[in-house]
């Protein structure tokens, strides 16, 4: 599988800084949560 870099131009253009990416309401641990609830159901 390979995401396309439109993708993550839509995912990502919102962050701004690093807590944006890493933080407690970062996309990162959205994209985690959103990938765990997909693989359970």
């Amino acid at each position: 599988m390979n995401i396309g870099k439109e993708l993550l131009d839509e995912l990502l253009k919102e962050c701004k800084t690093p807590p944006d990416l890493f933080g407690e309401g970062g996309i990162l641990k959205q994209l985690t949560t959103a990938l765990v609830d997909w693989s359970l159901d």
